[in-house]
């Protein structure tokens, strides 16, 4: 049993011998690989939407909820809008990672270190009014009150230029701040005569106007001429009756402008976490509804910041494979180790076929080595006189079999040790049967 285990020791040192090496320039090719495999994604991630009431804070509750179910945690960062969330990316500290940006606020950009994801859906520019005004272009608000937008928010920046071009001012006209919410009880209450939003019809203070006998919705005329004036605005129709029919409103047919609503993240923002935006998007985006067809988007147009590399694969050719079927972590845990394919099939694929065949050879060069020497004893009986060298060749076979007694292999080639051996005795045979012959004469 000693012997066995001993024997068993030697067998498995062997191994380590031939197969060793091959180990460590495999383990080597690993570690370097791994100094390319990209970083695994954060767990924590902000993304800047805007006010409670509003559609950016409702689609980022949805985007949070689903990220929840990656083990993801996405904080919605409530702001003044579109404005604020462009200066929370730019921020060194105390930033966002990602926002909803209204579109036209590029150009208010102050680094180049921002990419968009796509645009999402159209926002649409509603002018509320009292309905005891007769107001047909915006140059008939010139000396209302009118609430033109949070600081901070896209709202503003947009109403602002539009009655920029109408001559409307602070200067002749009381233009004021206030967020959604607050235009929004302000304008019922009477103590405006006008406010601005740019929002999705899904807003909660939309439904309240809609209730109201005393405000009524503004069309734009002149969308034309703001869409040629500013690229980024789309027009958009709005049926007599589309809202409610049996209320009838609008009561006539309206024209609107609208941006579009993108989605703007840190170029530095993490390619897996790209892809998984991306992919959240298009389960909350794309079945569409208002102004949006199915399927219309996300989209890759009406941007103002260049597509980030990943979404550009992504609108080319859909979720990735892995992503398709496996839980976010394990097909990103995939996606970054498939580098380290390349030592699998560089150096271990080539090493361990090559490794059998150098082990059976080191393994039988270890017997067939002895047939030299047997070789020179066979031809030298058979030149020489046997009856005067008898008790040499013996002698020199007895050297010859101790040193192979000391020969280990594994059971595999057992088979060949021992042939080694028997041919040993059949040439000792020999000799002695020369010997019985010398001795009877």
């Amino acid at each position: 049993m000693i012997k066995l285990r001993k024997k068993e020791k030697r067998d498995t040192k062997e191994k380590l011998k031939i197969f060793g090496p091959a180990m460590v320039i495999a383990i080597v090719g690993f570690l370097v690989a791994y100094q390319f495999v990209t970083p695994a994604p954060p767990r924590n991630i902000i993304i800047g939407t805007g006010s409670p009431k509003g559609a950016y804070f409702a689609f980022g509750k949805k985007y949070s909820e689903l990220f929840a179910k990656e083990n993801i945690a996405l904080e919605v960062k409530i702001t003044a809008g579109s404005a604020e969330n462009l200066k929370l990316l730019e921020a060194d500290s105390d930033g966002v990672d990602i926002a909803f940006i209204q579109g036209g606020m590029g150009e208010l950009a102050k680094t180049e270190k921002l990419v968009s994801l796509g645009s999402l859906y159209f926002e649409p520019l509603w002018i509320f009014q009292q309905k005891d005004l007769t107001l047909n272009r915006l140059s008939d608000l010139k000396g209302l009150r009118v609430a033109v937008g949070e600081e901070g928010s896209g709202t503003k920046v947009l109403t602002m230029k539009l009655l920029g071009l109408n001559g409307i001012t602070a200067k002749n006209t009381r233009l004021l701040s206030y967020d959604p919410v607050q235009a929004a009880e302000s304008l019922l209450k009477g103590e405006i005569d006008v406010a601005f939003f740019v929002t999705t019809h899904r807003s909660s203070y939309f439904r309240l106007f809609l209730k109201s006998k005393s405000i009524t919705l503004m069309g734009l005329q002149r969308a034309e001429a703001y869409a040629l004036r500013f690229h980024y605005l789309h027009v958009l129709k709005l049926p007599e009756g589309v809202i409610d029919f049996q209320d009838n409103i609008p009561s006539r047919d309206l024209t609107l402008v609208a941006p579009s609503t993108q989605l703007v993240a840190r170029s530095d923002l993490h390619p897996a976490l790209i892809e998984l935006f991306l992919q959240t998007a298009e389960k909350v985006h794309e079945p569409g509804g208002g102004f949006e067809r199915r399927g219309e988007f996300p989209a890759p147009k009406y941007l103002d910041f260049e597509l980030s590399p990943e979404a550009k694969r992504f609108y080319r050719s859909g979720t990735p494979f892995l992503k398709r079927y496996l839980p976010f972590w394990m097909a990103n845990f995939l996606n970054r180790m498939k580098i380290m394919l390349l030592p699998l099939v560089a150096l271990l694929y080539p090493l361990f076929k090559l490794m059998p065949p150098i082990y059976r050879w080191r393994m039988r060069s270890r017997i067939y080595r002895w047939y030299s020497e047997l070789e020179a004893v066979d031809l030298g009986m058979e030149k020489e006189d046997l009856t005067a060298n008898l008790d040499e060749y013996l002698l020199m076979l007895d050297n010859l079999e101790e040193k192979v007694s000391n020969i280990s292999v594994p059971l595999a080639f057992s088979i060949e040790l021992y042939s080694l051996r028997v041919h040993i005795n059949m040439l000792r045979d020999k000799l002695y049967k020369a010997r019985e012959e010398k001795e009877t004469k």
